[in-house]
């Protein structure tokens, strides 16, 4: 595809995902706010704390469950019907799933509540699908740099989300917001989204392949695709950065509520602070060394100095010194994500991208699981722990990756077959 073509299907790509992106970094602050604050619509004063708890870590494991499943399922889908059709079925799952939610929110519907995440989880294949389009456009070279435009939507939903939700979900800025209010300006946003999909998005898919799907295909392509000795490995660093990066993500806010005692407010604000540096990066960053550095090359050195970021996020004691911090762990994720996706991404031939990507999504979401499950055990052994775990995990994939699957990549080809 040219070049010309390739930038003109990128476009909607990046609006689509920003929109996407901006709808979840709006719920970001409103969910603890609905299981842990005082005067929560969703439990009555007398549930405990525990149960409040456990509940929380149930609802946020309850989407990535349900992805491992339809991501893989979309994404195999995708190679044999297009891209633009399995786009649209996502996110006509993602819009039903915030309007039911914003009606649990108001009716106050706690099983109903589990429903609205579950739903857009299994049709939230589209990051894969996305990633398989842009794919479909790139070339070796490129694929990086594609990736971290993506990523860089990402980081602009990031910043600008947060605080918008926060507003839509306080009354005392509009008479009427309500905490329901947040998730139905999303199923607008998404609403939107379908529209741009339909209208300006262009199929990128050229030779379509065919290929079985079940409920279990997530399953099945995982136990498949560890047979190939390169595939297995680089999902195993998969598995093990996103076990990291997800125990950060969940418990640096944690952390700086119980290690400084600093308020909602300025955890939105930092976190504000990590999404900028994640444009920066991925707009930037990410573009000049993909022009010099190929993206295994890469990885070698930003999965390492991750790691290392994220432990030396336990140190600080006061907020300012977050403030140097944390953009050391938004640069080096902002460098690891898009790499290690063009890595896995170039393990396979162009028909399979659809199938190789939503298993990496899987993949992905298993990583976001087990930390929801565990980490709030593992907190109330010390607030530092949940973050040494983020810090190992993402260390055992670099390991990994170094020990294991540079040595074989030398010695084997650049693409494999999905074993059938």
């Amino acid at each position: 595809m040219s070049k010309l073509s390739s930038r003109n299907v990128i476009l909607p790509i990046f609006l689509t995902v920003f929109i996407d992106m901006l709808g979840v970094g709006i719920i970001i602050p409103v969910l603890p706010a609905l299981f842990f604050e005082q005067e929560s619509m969703i439990f009555s004063p007398d549930v405990t704390f525990q149960t409040r708890s456990l509940l929380y870590g149930l609802l946020l494991a309850s989407y990535p469950f349900m992805q491992f499943f339809g991501a893989p399922i979309l994404g195999t889908l995708s190679d044999r019907h297009g891209r633009k059709p399995l786009l649209q079925i996502s996110l006509a799952g993602t819009f039903l799933g915030y309007l039911v939610f914003g009606y649990a929110v108001a009716s106050q519907n706690i099983p109903l509540l589990f429903i609205s995440r579950m739903l857009p989880g299994f049709t939230g294949g589209n990051i894969s699908i996305v990633f398989s389009a842009i794919a479909d456009v790139s070339d070796d070279s490129s694929k990086a740099r594609n990736f971290g435009l993506v990523g860089m939507a990402f980081g602009l939903g990031f910043i600008l989300g947060p605080t918008l939700g926060g507003v839509l979900a306080d009354p005392t800025m509009v008479s009427w917001f309500t905490p329901a209010t947040p998730f139905l300006f999303t199923a607008g946003l998404t609403l939107i989204n379908i529209l741009l999909v339909q209208y300006n998005f262009k199929e990128t898919l050229v030779e379509r392949r065919q290929a079985a799907v079940n409920i279990f295909k997530g399953v099945g392509n995982i136990a498949r695709s560890f047979r190939a000795p390169n595939l297995r490995v680089i999902f195993t660093v998969v598995l093990f950065t996103s076990l990291g990066f997800t125990f950060f993500t969940q418990f640096f806010s944690v952390l700086l509520i119980e290690k400084i005692g600093v308020r909602i407010k300025d955890v939105g604000l930092l976190f504000g602070w990590i999404g900028l540096w994640l444009v920066i990066t991925q707009g930037v960053t990410v573009r000049i060394l993909s022009r010099k550095y190929a993206s295994a090359t890469v990885l070698r050195v930003s999965l390492l100095m991750l790691s290392i970021a994220v432990a030396a996020v336990m140190l600080p004691s006061a907020l300012w010194m977050f403030y140097l911090v944390n953009p050391f762990i938004a640069t080096f994720q902002g460098i690891t994500s898009p790499n290690l996706t063009a890595v896995v991404s170039s393990q396979v031939a162009r028909d399979q991208q659809g199938e190789i990507l939503g298993i990496n999504q899987s993949m992905q979401s298993l990583g976001q699981i087990l930390p929801a499950l565990i980490g709030s055990y593992l907190n109330t052994i010390d607030v530092h722990v949940p973050l040494m775990a983020a810090s190992g995990f993402i260390l055992l994939g670099w390991i990994v990756y170094m020990l294991v699957f540079q040595p074989r990549q030398k010695t084997q080809p650049s693409t494999v077959e999905m074993v059938e």
